[in-house]
């Protein structure tokens, strides 16, 4: 199994991306430490993993607290003795709205939970890797990274940031084991969906961003990005650190 006895650390764990990415890895012989701000997702997904015979264990906290990202790591060092990769997939969506109309309550929120969160796990993680032999970090961005018409400002900016982090903890860390790739994500059926208030929807910069949905090739799977992470956090791409790899069916490429 391509992840025998590793040990992981999801964030955003409770469904979608991350909820794949946990039965994936589990399946693989990870030994899965597991957070999202849901408990009650978590605990479905805890009894999925134990009916299958794998090993998880599920922290409910919010990331964008430092206390609470900083205890996924620390749980998963203390439960299993170590750590050997950290996916930072937790997000929140905004509402389409450009500078003109964000307000500082969503600027905040998504920077908090985006950005703060990664920030706040990969410190922590960074520091333990540093001392036992190196690791593995997938940060999941998306297509809102790497330009301007996926989503509103605050988003956009949030994602611009995940990036930067991303390429600067590689760098930095490249020559200590540790890795830091992320994944530019494209329109995936998850439940960030559900983060959105459709009553605050900048109506005027959403008809110019749908000029860029438009060009949506088609719509990923949940599956299909715990695939490429499975694939990132492995062996199996040890030389391959700060990347942007997308998983978009060709949106970038329009």
């Amino acid at each position: 199994m391509r992840l025998q006895d590793k040990v992981v650390v999801i964030t955003g764990a409770g469904a979608g991306m991350g909820r794949a990415m946990a039965l994936r890895f589990v399946a693989e012989g990870a030994k899965v430490v597991a957070g999202d701000v849901a408990e009650d997702r978590l605990v479905a997904l805890a009894q999925e993993v134990e009916a299958a015979g794998g090993t998880l264990t599920t922290v409910a906290g919010d990331v964008s607290k430092r206390d609470d990202a900083e205890a996924l790591v620390r749980t998963a060092i203390e439960r299993y003795g170590g750590l050997h990769a950290l996916v930072n997939n937790a997000g929140v969506m905004d509402q389409f709205q450009g500078v003109a109309t964000v307000d500082d309550a969503t600027w905040e929120r998504l920077m908090a939970i985006n950005l703060y969160g990664p920030m706040v796990t990969s410190r922590a993680a960074v520091r333990h890797m540093k001392e036992h032999g190196g690791g593995a970090i997938v940060n999941v961005a998306s297509v809102a990274g790497v330009g301007g018409g996926a989503a509103g400002a605050a988003y956009t900016a949030s994602k611009h940031g995940l990036i930067g982090l991303t390429r600067n903890t590689a760098f930095v860390y490249a020559q200590q084991g540790i890795r830091c790739n992320a994944i530019i994500a494209g329109g995936v059926a998850t439940r960030i969906q559900e983060t959105i208030d459709p009553a605050k929807i900048d109506q005027e910069a959403m008809a110019q961003l749908g000029k860029w949905h438009a060009a949506v090739p088609d719509q990923l799977q949940p599956e299909d990005i715990a695939n490429l992470t499975l694939f990132l956090v492995s062996d199996e791409a040890k030389k391959i650190n700060g990347a942007l790899v997308a998983a978009d069916a060709g949106w970038t490429a329009a």
